[in-house]
């Protein structure tokens, strides 16, 4: 059961499981997983192997924050039944509901297990739309993603900025085009141009919306698509740079580094070693 609100995807899952039942998962965009209901004396265990963090789940409305590509673990204690609910936060989504007014930092730190009365009481209400045969108007569901993600991100109201920002129609043109063609060269004239600016107000303003400069979104956007080819055992290294847009593996390999930090040979080990 699940509804979709500009961007942001909501599922609600009842679980019938084996009291020692487990999985792993690795999701491209950011995560929240609410627990709904559990049955007496069980426990679900989730686990990021990356970090060494842990996080046991027992009470309605405990919580974990998953980031992107994240890997994580789960296990079930004595769990015959759940209901959960997870909230899919898309990054286009976030940076046209708040730009670069959310933290990098907080986007890519995890929280396991962690209780709020206020996000406890908006999951509630998102997981009853979810699953009501009479749900409310969109902006309703839209207005409660809004304030559970300012709540969770800590977005304070914003203040003047120096620098111009674009408008929420320029950013979703240029988000748009930006992922339609992440494999391929994009030049700041092409997108400047799109909008009818120059490269020097969209290069400032595109930076003031989302906390980092075009070209470099860009090359994130295209690295997260790498990663997600990674995980086939089918693709080899040189069939992924091809395939994206490189000029060869080295520049697949060099570009990739400095963006993720290693190489994406030993990206795709460390995935294989956490699915075995």
């Amino acid at each position: 059961m699940w509804r979709a609100w500009d961007g942001v995807v909501a599922d609600v899952w009842d679980v019938e499981c084996r009291p020692s039942a487990g999985g792993a998962y690795v999701a491209p965009y950011p995560r929240l997983f609410v627990l709904l209901d559990i049955n007496e004396g069980g426990q679900l265990e989730l686990s990021a192997p990356d970090i060494g963090a842990v996080g046991r789940h027992e009470r309605p409305f405990s919580m974990s924050y998953i980031p992107a590509q994240m890997p994580v673990e789960s296990r079930a204690l004595g769990v015959t039944g759940l209901r959960h609910l997870d909230l899919h936060l898309a990054g286009t989504a976030l940076m046209r509901k708040f730009g670069g007014m959310i933290a990098q930092a907080n986007l890519a730190e995890a929280r396991l297990n962690f209780y709020d009365p206020r996000l406890a009481a908006l999951a509630g209400m998102l997981a009853e739309e979810c699953v009501s045969r009479q749900p409310l108007n969109d902006r309703c569901g839209a207005g409660l993603i809004d304030a559970l993600i300012a709540i969770m991100f800590s977005v304070g109201s914003r203040t003047p900025k120096a620098r111009p920002t674009l408008s929420r129609a320029q950013l979703d043109l240029s988000l748009e085009y930006m992922e339609r063609r992440c494999f391929e060269p994009i030049r700041l004239h092409d997108l400047a141009s799109l909008l009818g600016l120059s490269e020097s107000y969209f290069s400032h303003a595109f930076k003031a919306s989302t906390g980092a400069p075009p070209l470099r979104w860009q090359m994130e956007t295209r690295i997260g698509k790498v990663k997600e080819l990674l995980l086939r055992e089918d693709l080899t290294l040189t069939d992924i740079s091809s395939m994206t847009g490189f000029a060869d593996q080295a520049h697949l390999t060099r570009s990739f580094k400095k963006v993720v930090g290693v190489a994406p040979s030993e990206w795709r080990r460390k995935r294989a070693t956490l699915q075995e």
